[in-house]
């Protein structure tokens, strides 16, 4: 038996610690070499830890939930070992499961024996499958039964890649209609007491952190979209054959956030101590929702990116996202921040600061509304726009011809073109 210790990887200079998530592997299995086998969550991102060795899974150290440090032993595996053909080498999860089936059998015994329901009505025991917070939330998101999938997690649990494949393939079937038989069931706890993972305790302080710290002001202005939509619908179908990637609208936005960003560096500047610093570049960050809160993964360099990279590198971020495979690396460096609250139907907002940046843009969604032009009513699809800044760097003055820059470029994509 040659046994290899598997230790929580380093995950940045910031990253101390984390949370073990979900465990993909149990007591017993067969694990490749770079196979993830656990969900750690940090205060930056969730990520899967895979195994540096071949082997069979022997030992579990560190259990679900439990807080461990960088470099701290998490489990062990036999190199030379052989999967076990009958499940988890482990035998306390059957003793578990025998256990809490004694009583069970015993409730069945002194109570009557419901009549049956039709087949046509039953309902899957959504509540009773196995499956963490983050897990259950896709589930629900999806309208999905998790009945029809497959666990492969520790003890027939559910993990994220399961229901993420069962989705991409389309086998996991979806709820959309309440059986009658789960209408009349026994109605569930009045409320349910969660832990905060990691991820989003680290969301909730920044955020209260930046109101605490900025001088936190919001400018308005709202956007024409016609121009965009015009040339988008002209020219997606030959764009999606060329670069195979959808045009959509955050390429268009970012480029120019990139062009006003460049006219107004204040917006995309940040202070350290005593010192502001400007930045000769353009890190945008992209508001993403995933199954563990939102995150912001950082577009490098977006200046010198084309719209096709924009939207490949979003449509990749987006794929991580959900796939819990973001790395600090993605998520750090960021200068200036767009957040698109018009996927979800919001009209208008006020986005937070991202602190330590001192702008975010906050987009939301199209809709069709009277304005006047050359003396006439006429309808167009406008969009309001809102831009968040850290007034004690950027002026009013600043904070509302950036916004203008922005409107001007998106109402007529031409200057996007002529770097105008």
């Amino acid at each position: 038996m040659a046994i290899e210790d598997i230790v929580i990887p380093q995950m940045g200079e910031s990253v101390a610690e984390g949370t073990i998530g979900t465990w993909l592997k149990k007591v017993g299995d067969a694990v490749a070499a770079d196979e993830p086998i656990v969900e750690v969550e940090t205060d930056k991102v969730a990520m899967e830890v895979p195994s540096p060795v071949a082997g069979v899974l022997v030992e579990i150290v560190a259990e679900e939930g439990q807080d461990v440090e960088i470099g701290a032993l998490i489990a062990k595996v036999d190199t030379e070992g052989k999967a076990s053909s009958g499940g988890s080498g482990d035998s306390k999860p059957a003793a578990k499961k025998e256990e809490a089936a004694a009583p069970a059998a015993k409730k069945e015994e002194a109570a009557p024996a419901p009549s049956p329901a039709p087949a046509s009505q039953g309902a899957p025991a959504k509540d009773l499958m196995p499956m963490s917070p983050a897990v259950r939330r896709i589930v629900q998101d999806y309208n999905l039964d998790p009945s029809s999938i497959t666990g492969t997690g520790k003890d027939g649990r559910l993990t994220k890649g399961d229901v993420m494949s069962a989705i991409e393939s389309g086998s996991a079937r979806t709820l959309d209609v309440l059986p009658a038989s789960a209408a009349a069931a026994p109605a569930g706890p009045r409320e349910e007491r969660v832990k905060m993972t990691r991820l989003r305790k680290k969301i909730a302080e920044r955020l209260k952190d930046a109101q605490n710290t900025a001088a936190m002001l919001t400018t308005y202005n709202e956007v024409d979209m016609s121009a965009v939509m015009a040339a988008r619908n002209k020219y997606k179908d030959l764009f999606a054959r060329k670069h195979n990637i959808k045009l959509g609208f955050m390429s268009f936005f970012t480029k120019a956030c990139c062009l006003a960003l460049k006219e107004i560096p204040a917006v995309n500047a940040q202070i350290e101590g005593d010192e502001i610093v400007y930045h000769n570049f353009a890190n945008i960050g992209v508001a993403v929702s995933s199954p563990n809160g939102l995150v912001v993964p950082v577009l490098k360099d977006a200046q010198n990116m084309s719209f096709a990279d924009t939207e490949l590198s979003i449509a990749n971020f987006g794929k991580k996202a959900r796939d819990g495979k973001l790395t600090i690396d993605d998520m750090q460096g960021g200068t200036f921040t767009i957040s698109n609250g018009g996927i979800f139907g919001s009209l208008m907002s006020s986005p937070i600061l991202n602190a330590p940046q001192s702008g975010i843009l906050g987009m939301h969604k199209i809709q069709e509304r009277p304005v006047v032009e050359n003396g006439q009513v006429v309808i167009r699809p406008m969009m309001y726009l809102a831009l968040s800044y850290d007034h004690r760097i950027i002026d009013g003055r600043e904070a509302v011809t950036f916004l203008v820059r922005v409107k001007e470029a998106l109402e007529d994509p031409t200057r996007l073109l002529l770097d105008m």
